[in-house]
């Protein structure tokens, strides 16, 4: 759920259509849930140092999506079902036989794991970076996804993400000679970009087992997942505790308004990424991650937690501009040429008004109309 399980292919033209504060509510809402999930995790570690306990507790909250997905169906619909009837109608997801013990570990089984990977990598990972050049990192999922996608799944090669593709694995690269490739560095950015890499693998198997799922099944399938999450997961922290590996010497010593303050966050954070969708473009929700990036920045400049040296920026930009790259629609460089003849079409008018001398005025006070309309259309 780290990332919009749909594709821009709505285009860049549609989106200018959407409702203004829509928009921005939602980047804006991605944005610093986010941000804020990684600065929090970050300040959670200084005083205590555990980062599966975190990811355990955290994948527990996503009992809470089938429940919140409910909630809003009340508010959203007027014909309203009663629990049972929403809790039989997702559960069909799964077929005639229900939710064995098979159908379990085929299709629900990899997703749990995978998720405890991405969230446990990247927060492992946290614990070494600092907030930007971890999310910096992270927004490599969408290269990989890419790339897992066109030799998995089959898609459309297109030669600009193989291009995005090349910014993000440069900026990877960048971020290592910046921090001149120190064995410490080097791990925990290997870390990062692990954690991109299962999150991108997470995305492609969704796509292959689950198909289109409606909203309803994808929560009461995330719900599930956090239930498992608890039940089966539960006894690790523990193992970690007596081992000594992730320890603490009183539970008042833990800090558990940072705990539940960052298990919030993603959880609103992974519920936009979800049913955003249903509001807006995926372009928005995959936008308003990379945001994160340049957000993360300020904040770790105004703590003092970075440096940031030219091999650094140039990374970070890299990586940034490839996913940018990504977003891009398939049918993208077609859209361009036909803006392209529009205006040249519009344009040939106001030239021949210009030559006679006649209609100077008019085709001046036409011609920014115009130009929007074709420009949104």
């Amino acid at each position: 759920m780290q990332d919009s399980l749909g594709n821009s292919a709505s285009g860049c033209a549609d989106v200018l259509t959407h409702p203004l504060l829509t928009v921005q509510a939602v980047v804006t809402c991605v944005c610093s849930t986010w941000t804020g999930c990684t600065q929090l995790a970050k300040v959670t570690f200084r005083q205590y140092k555990a980062p599966f306990t975190l990811t355990w507790f955290a994948g527990t909250w996503n009992c809470l999506f089938f429940p919140l997905y409910y909630m809003a169906h009340l508010c959203r619909t007027r014909e309203r079902l009663t629990p049972q009837q929403c809790f039989r109608e997702c559960y069909r997801i799964f077929g005639g036989d229900g939710l064995t013990v098979k159908v379990f570990m085929v299709r629900l089984a990899p997703f749990g794991l995978l998720w405890t990977l991405t969230h446990y990598l990247y927060l492992q990972a946290l614990c070494k970076l600092s907030p930007t050049d971890a999310s910096a990192l992270f927004c490599c999922n969408k290269a990989f996804m890419f790339l897992l996608s066109w030799i998995v799944l089959r898609d459309r090669f297109m030669g600009v993400r193989i291009v995005a593709a090349i910014f993000a694995i440069a900026g990877i690269v960048m971020m290592t000679y910046a921090d001149g490739f120190q064995s410490r560095s080097v791990i925990a950015i290997s870390l990062a970009v692990a954690s991109a890499s299962t999150s991108a693998i997470y995305k492609v198997l969704f796509k292959m087992i689950m198909g289109c799922a409606t909203f309803g099944e994808m929560a009461l399938c995330v719900s599930i997942l956090g239930a498992a999450n608890f039940i089966f997961v539960s006894l690790v922290p523990v193992i970690l505790y007596f081992t000594g590996v992730e320890h603490f010497s009183s539970p008042s010593d833990i800090p558990w308004g940072c705990l539940c303050g960052v298990a919030g966050l993603l959880l609103v954070f992974n519920l936009l990424v979800t049913f955003g969708i249903a509001i807006t473009y995926p372009v928005l929700i995959s936008l308003g991650t990379v945001l994160s990036v340049p957000v993360n920045a300020l904040v770790d400049l105004h703590t003092c937690e970075i440096r940031f040296h030219m091999v650094r920026i140039i990374a970070m930009a890299l990586i940034c501009l490839g996913f940018v790259l990504l977003l891009l629609p398939e049918d993208w460089d077609q859209s361009l040429l036909n803006a392209a003849t529009r205006l040249r079409r519009q344009n040939r008018p106001a030239e021949g008004a210009m030559e006679t001398g006649t209609g100077t005025g008019l085709s001046w006070s036409r011609k920014t109309p115009n130009s929007v309309s074709s420009f949104r259309h």
